[in-house]
């Protein structure tokens, strides 16, 4: 039996100055090979700054459009969208926009590629047509404009595939191969990539293995007799090939994609052919390598060499992903092939750990660490030969330098190119090194699937601090180019980039992140798993208030209310500070709880906690801000004017049971902090939450005299609300109920008193053709199903332009369908169940009337009990839907690009104004909908749920709130009430301050 190692295991976000320590004495090389090295360098430098190429490449083109000018940015987003706008009138608005944003018109080419030339003609004889000021506002005006619109269409279109055609080698295998077989008696070795996002629905997945095992085979017949690793390769995205490519859904995971990456490798094999699997984000590697080690173990694989995968040097891992690979291939007696890269998705790992709220970054925060770390890694590389193969994949003449002067006379490696860029680098790189092989990696797909792609190689190479950018750049001197990257680091404390907090400290120094955990890494998701399991939690039914123990809550809330409203500020925030640790410290106690009494996945658990969390800081950080010191206000002198804020008695805070502990925490923590006591009413469904809630903010240091927990149903808050001796409600829930309460409060003769209330809304998303279909797929889903639909800012109505509706349609469908619904206790659990009978009742007759009045596109399967399956119904209109459906359903209505104002008006006339999504390349479309619509919350190309506290404050207005916003600035001072001290300081004999005063 093999010695197989254990699954890979590493810390998933370590320390920089750590690695730095480690790294740094490691790669220092003697004198005379560092001046071999820049003497490499400079002279491939020198080849890339001498290249004439007729046609031009990318480096042309980012010398040309800087991304850090208007032109660059508009260029990106027209590629990036243009070729997948199916109508004349969204494809004329997109490049009208995006040729507005950029001086295209007066922009003088620099270059004499052909490329370039071509391109900017094309644009700038567009953005010219597009002038509005260019030509009268008469009709022959408006003629020449229409006239010209085809002409410009054509332009910009043939722009945007001029770029594409230099960047994918091929539309099909067949093309690419074509252009691929060698013109000369020079060999060229190439890996063929093809195309496309990852796969959303399982006929997505079908068609990229089929596309894939098509490739193989074509590849295979046109391969000749060469041995490896002189052959042609493919290189594999795993997440192509299964819709749920997620850590959580490990085990569906293992037992459907590993076959099908065996039933690949194994078409490879029979060719002979290099068969590379793809890198994925940080938190998919363990899952990666977990299906690249359960597909190495099949012996049927024994015997061949072309086995391989990426891996990235700016991620932290790199180095232990080298050594567990090597551990692979020892085990199975394998000789297999690594290609090490840099790494192209370093903004969205930032991003990703900053909102998780982890403890660091997975990858490297200074681009000087990642180039250091692909030292270090190409030097363990080279020293693993011949079991190993590696493949060193830069366009960087420093590395490439580094790696020649590093690898010796010993060869067993090659390099690797994008098709597209390095020619000249590369080109003089075989005429110094003819025995040195490179590789060029070819996207291979239609212009239209071209677009991720390209941006993303934009972005990555466009850079400022990019090597390609520099480069091309004259005025960077080559001296500078050649810094070592140690250089740059110098000493281990400035490996971390400095402008770029740990994402706990995010939000400081006002306050600390609330802390997540990387379900992507296993040590700690199984931590958790652990901990949550091991809580006793006693789910013993509560006995609900009766109304006179209401009254005596609200007579016991009163007599606190002066005590905690003199409390300093300081004291009140540093309680809810202490109750925001004693959290994130219970995490495991407050999910279960959740888990049980709630119903919550264990995702939407630990993101509950987190906003919790956030709000009891956020409160904090703000109350000592508004509630410290009292504001001196101007006046004359001899006076002096304060402004103070103080709390308004008892304030009466009633819950929903879809937030039983964020919300709840959110409106206690609010009126606390500003210094009222609080009557707090739970929903009668989750009464366990609350009280355990309670019992933290007592031991926090939250008087029991300040704050007081009565449970009950509907009746008991009428009795709250309906109690002379209240000084406020805050509120969320149904729009019905909020109303009841406001007549409540009317009908009482005592002091005016104020209502906070968040309520519900028929919450919509505009999609248009311009749009990215999986971005939307992605976003719909979420935002329609995730919580089982029971969110308040939850997706209810989608408006899909009609041009796209179709596919896009088909794709949210399909993603729905990949969802998995049941125990929430169970991780790979997507949907939960809905909160109680009655709930998945109302939501069975709507779902009843639906099948009977609209056009069925989706309905799952739900298991016993109270579940409901996600159902997407399309509407011949949007006045079908005149209500909000609370739960997994969603509505469909198509509409015409030239009826956008039409989709406006029935979103006004909902009444509501909650939260709208709006899914858009065009900035003028976005713009128009923002200054159209009265909606309180906003997400332009993302999801929209999951608002984060002090970052997307929440709350609506019309039939969905009052206002002010929850997690915003002004949500405290509504709790409060003001307070103005004029005092005459010369009533005693004068201004004495001011007849002292010198001149």
């Amino acid at each position: 039996m093999p010695n197989i190692p254990p699954p890979f295991s590493a810390a998933y976000a370590p320390d920089d100055a750590d690695i730095a320590a480690r790294l740094l004495p490691s790669v220092h090389l003697g004198p005379p090979q560092e001046a071999r090295i820049d003497r490499t360098a400079t002279r491939l430098i020198e080849a890339i700054r001498k290249r004439d190429d007729r046609l031009g490449g990318v480096e042309d083109m980012l010398r040309e459009f800087a991304l850090s000018t208007k032109e660059g940015l508009a260029l990106m987003v027209l590629a990036e969208a243009l070729l997948r706008v199916p109508d004349a009138r969204t494809a004329d608005q997109f490049i009208e926009d995006k040729l507005g944003e950029g001086d295209f018109i007066h922009h003088e080419t620099k270059s004499t590629a052909f490329l370039v030339n071509a391109s900017a003609w094309a644009l700038g004889l567009s953005a010219r047509v597009i002038q509005p000021g260019e030509t009268p506002d008469g009709t022959i005006g408006r003629l020449v404009k229409r006239l010209g619109a085809p002409a410009v269409r054509t332009a910009t279109r043939q722009a945007m595939r001029l770029m594409g055609n230099h960047f994918v080698l091929g539309e099909t295998i067949a093309q690419a191969l074509e252009r691929a077989r060698p013109r000369s008696g020079e060999r060229q070795r190439y890996s063929f990539d093809m195309l496309g996002e990852g796969a959303r629905t399982a006929t997505d997945a079908r068609r990229y293995f089929d596309a894939y095992a098509s490739a193989i085979l074509t590849i295979g017949k046109a391969a000749g007799s060469h041995p490896l690793p002189d052959r042609p390769g493919i290189s594999v995205k795993l997440s192509a090939l299964h819709p749920r490519f997620e850590a959580i859904s490990r085990d569906g995971v293992m037992a459907e994609l590993v076959p099908q990456l065996l039933d690949l490798a194994q078409r490879a094999k029979v060719h002979d052919l290099n068969f590379t699997v793809d890198a994925e984000e940080a938190d998919r590697l363990e899952l990666s390598l977990d299906v690249i080690a359960a597909t190495l173990a099949d012996p049927s694989l024994a015997g061949w060499d072309g086995f391989g995968l990426a891996i990235q040097a700016y991620q932290k891992r790199a180095g232990d992903v080298i050594d567990y690979v090597d551990a692979l291939a020892r085990a199975h007696d394998r000789k297999l092939m690594v290609r090490l890269v840099k790494g192209a998705y370093w903004d969205t790992e930032i991003k990703r750990a900053q909102e998780r709220g982890l403890d660091g970054y997975p990858v490297f925060t200074r681009k000087a660490m990642t180039d250091l770390n692909y030292v270090a890694c190409a030097q363990k590389l080279l020293s693993l030969r011949p079991r190993i193969f590696p493949q060193f994949a830069t366009h960087n003449a420093l590395s490439v330098a580094t790696v020649l002067e590093l690898a010796g006379a010993n060869g067993g490696f090659e390099f690797q190119r994008l098709h597209g860029m390095g020619e000249a680098l590369y080109e003089q790189l075989a005429k110094d090194h003819p025995d040195i092989a490179y590789r060029t990696y070819a996207p291979v797909g239609s212009h239209r699937d071209l677009l991720a792609y390209l941006v993303r190689r934009l972005l990555e190479n466009g850079a400022n601090s990019s090597f390609v950018a520099q480069a091309s750049d004259y005025r960077v001197p080559v001296t500078a180019l050649l810094q070592r990257p140690a250089d740059a680091i110098v000493r281990p404390q400035h490996a971390a980039h400095p402008k770029i907090p740990l994402p706990g400290d995010l939000f400081a120094p006002e306050r600390r992140n609330s802390r997540g955990v990387e379900f992507g890494a296993r040590a700690a998701l199984d931590r958790l798993l652990t901990e949550v399991k091991a809580e006793t939690i006693d789910l013993k039914p509560i006995a609900d208030a009766t109304p006179d123990q209401a009254n005596a809550a609200v007579a016991a809330a009163r007599a606190g209310f002066a005590a905690w409203s003199r409390t300093p500020a300081a004291t009140r925030a540093a309680a809810l500070e202490q109750a925001a640790h004693l959290l994130e410290n219970r995490a495991p106690h407050f999910i279960a709880l959740l888990q049980r009494e709630g119903g919550k996945t264990l995702d939407d658990a630990l993101s509950e906690l987190r906003e919790a969390t956030d709000f009891c800081r956020y409160y904090a950080a703000q109350g000592r801000k508004l509630f410290g010191n009292d504001v001196a206000m101007p006046g004359p002198t001899g006076e002096s004017n304060a402004l103070a804020m103080r709390g308004r008695g008892v304030f009466v805070a009633i819950s929903p049971w879809n937030f039983p502990l964020a919300i709840f925490l959110g409106q206690v923590t609010a009126a606390l902090m500003a210094g009222n006591s609080v009557v707090a009413k739970p929903a009668e469904q989750t009464p366990r939450i609350a009280v355990e809630a309670v019992r933290l903010l007592h031991e926090a240091g939250i008087p029991a005299s300040a704050l007081h927990l009565v449970t009950g149903d509907g009746r008991i808050g009428a009795a709250l609300a309906a109690h002379p001796d209240i000084g406020g409600i805050v509120f969320t829930g149904s729009t019905e109920v909020a109303r009841s309460i406001n007549r409540a409060l009317a009908a009482k003769d005592g002091p005016i008193v104020p209502l906070i209330a968040e309520t519900g809304g028929i919450n919509t998303m505009i999609a248009d053709a311009t749009a990215l279909p999986e971005q939307v797929a992605d976003d719909v889903v979420t935002s329609a199903f995730r919580s089982a639909g029971q969110r308040c800012s939850a997706l209810r109505l989608l408006f899909v332009q009609e041009d796209v509706a179709d596919r896009m349609i088909e794709m949210i469908a399909g993603a729905a369908r990949e969802l998995k619904i049941g125990d929430p206790n169970d991780v790979a659990t997507h949907i939960g169940p809905v909160i109680d009978v009655e709930a998945k009742q109302r939501l069975d007759a709507h779902i009843a009337r639906m099948k009977r009045e609209a056009r069925l596109h989706f309905a799952g399967t739900a298991p016993e009990g109270c579940f409901v399956a996600p159902h997407i119904f399309e509407l011949g209109d949007a006045g079908q839907l005149t209500e909000e459906v609370f739960g997994p359903i969603l509505h469909v209505v198509r509409y015409r690009a030239e009826n956008l104002e039409r989709v406006l008006q029935a979103i006004e006339r909902t009444g509501y104004g909650l939260t709208l999504g709006i899914h858009s390349r065009i900035d003028d479309t976005i713009e128009a909908i923002v200054d159209r619509v009265q909606i309180g919350n906003i997400y332009v190309n993302r999801n929209m749920i999951g608002a984060v506290v002090g970052v997307q404050p929440f709350g609506g207005n019309g039939l969905s709130g009052t206002g002010p916003k929850a997690g915003g600035p002004h949500y405290l001072a509504r709790f409060a009430t003001e307070q103005t001290v004029t005092i005459n300081t010369a009533a005693a004999g004068g201004n004495a301050a001011l007849l002292a005063g010198d001149e």
